[in-house]
Order: structure tokens, then C-alpha cells, then sequence
């Protein structure tokens, strides 16, 4: 049986990316300035970041309609037996939730999954679906396979500010890490599908430094590992420099390079730009 990938655009793969794979995505939304856009469709994450630069109002966001899942749902069925449909952390969004609402009207033939994780940690989830798929696994299978996967599958990064996450009510656990001293840079992880505190230290360069040794240890402890390298708008500088500390790691061999990204627009509105991390699975399943 055939099975078509269904997704949302917090997945942060390009258009082009995703065209290749034969995935939909189904955008979110960016309240911003009193005007709602799709992500990736009407906004983009540097344009985002200038209209906030300029002085407009702090961006939220929000889920797709049930219908708008509806909708993808029916065309992929078009052309495929089944519908796997992969999305953000229902801890950190609603669109999970919608996205399950829209697969009533179709039994059996559209299994949701919430990633409990987001952007290239759901990326990577999508892309090693895509790969379970050409390799003749069920949808049940898969399912399977992506949470004993996801179970040791990691996402950490780091912020300029805290004030977007502390603003959108997204920043769970992190809020330890509020407050304190000047220059003190906050770690954050995706543990359990929310954003917890994964330490603090001081200064830029130690915090890149802490992502460039829990890649290292995650590869060790892993024996090996998939690893995309993810910024927003202003954290391509940083984002190059961790990559560059990894170079001696075993690319080709024991660790395979998921690429660069730049996150878009509604992660974007929650991490605020300047952020910089990494995204992490397991080299094989």
C-alpha cells in the first residue's frame, strides 16, 4: 500500500526539500501587526524579524484548521492508499490536535503522530519517514520505528533573548532561567515535547562551545548520529562556527550531515533571531 507524508511547516525543510520527498506540509499561522500570515507562504522569518526590528507589535501564532488538514488529507488520498502526518509537540501547539480532528473523516486511512519535538527535530523525524516508506515499512511500522528513534533523539539550542519565548508562553521549564546576569547566555532543550532549561552560561562563545561538545558526546554515547545544523535570522555567523568546531567528527561515516537550516517564521516568533542549535537522531533505527 501506498503511503503519502503530510506535515506542517514548523518542520523548517525547504519547499524544495520537501517537493523532492513528495511531502505536504500545511502552514502555520504569524499574528503580526493586527495581519495573519502562513508561514513560509505570506511571511517569511527575515521578514518577521524586520517588521519586530521596526517597531511593530510582538508576533503569535497559531494551529491550521481542521479543515485546511482536511483538505491535504483528501488530495494525498488522491494518489496514496494511507496518510502518515507528522507534526510539532501538542505541548508547544494545537495543530496536532487539529490535524487529529481532520483524520476522523477518514477511519483508518490517516494516522497522526505527535513528534513531540519541533522544527528539524521534526524535520528529521519527516525525512526518516520518508526514507521507512521507500523502504516498504507500514504506517504502523514506521510509527513505530519514529518513537524508539524520537525516544533518544535530542534538540538543543541557544537564544539571544528569552523575551520571545517568555512572551508567547512557550518557554516551560526554561523559566529558571529567566532573570539573572548580564551576558548570561540560557541552553535550551526539547525534552518531552516542551522547552526545559538545559543550563546557562556566560558569553556566546561558551554557549557555542556547549553545543559543540553535546554534539561530540551525543555521537560517542550514540555511536554515531544524524545532525542538521539550525538559525534563526542573525545566528548564521554562529551556526557556521559550530559546524566548522566539528569538522574532525566522521562526516560520511559515523555521522551524517542533515545540513543547514534557517528556522522559519513561527519558530522564529517564538525563539526570536540570533538563535542558534542542533538537531539530533540516532545514525540508524
Amino acid at each position: 500500500m501506498s503511503i503519502a507524508i503530510v506535515t506542517d511547516s514548523t518542520s523548517d525543510l525547504t519547499p524544495e526539500h520537501l517537493a523532492s520527498l513528495g511531502i505536504t506540509s500545511v502552514p502555520l499561522y504569524v499574528l503580526l501587526g493586527g495581519q495573519l500570515y502562513q508561514d513560509g507562504v505570506q511571511l517569511g522569518a527575515r521578514q518577521l524579524v524586520e517588521q519586530v526590528r521596526a517597531g511593530n507589535a510582538m508576533p503569535s501564532t497559531s494551529q491550521p484548521s481542521p479543515a485546511e488538514f482536511a483538505q491535504a488529507y483528501a488530495r494525498a488520498l488522491e494518489q496514496a492508499d494511507e496518510v502518515l502526518s507528522l507534526h510539532l509537540s501538542g505541548q508547544l501547539s494545537g495543530t496536532v490536535g487539529s490535524a487529529r480532528l481532520a483524520a476522523q473523516d477518514f477511519g483508518d486511512r490517516v494516522t497522526v503522530v505527535d513528534s513531540r519535538t519541533v522544527t528539524l527535530g521534526l524535520g528529521l523525524q519527516v525525512v526518516r519517514a520518508t526514507e521507512l516508506v521507500q523502504a516498504g515499512q507500514s504506517a504502523a511500522q514506521v510509527v513505530q520505528t519514529l518513537e524508539r528513534v524520537s525516544s533518544q533523539a535530542d534538540l538543543r539550542f541557544t537564544v539571544d533573548t528569552l523575551d520571545f519565548l517568555r512572551l508567547n508562553g512557550r518557554i516551560g521549564g526554561a523559566s529558571a532561567l529567566l532573570g539573572g546576569l548580564l551576558n548570561i547566555k540560557p541552553l535550551l532543550v526539547v525534552r518531552g515535547g516542551r522547552v526545559e532549561a538545559g543550563g546557562r552560561v556566560r558569553g556566546q562563545k561558551k554557549a557555542l562551545a556547549d553545543l559543540v561538545e553535546h554534539v561530540r558526546r551525543y555521537v560517542s554515547e550514540h555511536g554515531g548520529a544524524r545532525v542538521a545544523f539550525l538559525a534563526t535570522v542573525g545566528g548564521e555567523e554562529d551556526r557556521a562556527a559550530v559546524r566548522a568546531e566539528l569538522s574532525g567528527l566522521d562526516w560520511g561515516g559515523q555521522v551524517r550531515d542533515m545540513g543547514d537550516h534557517e528556522i522559519g517564521a513561527v519558530v522564529t516568533a517564538h525563539a526570536g533571531p540570533g538563535a542558534v542549535g542542533v538537531a539530533l537522531e540516532p545514525l540508524s533505527a
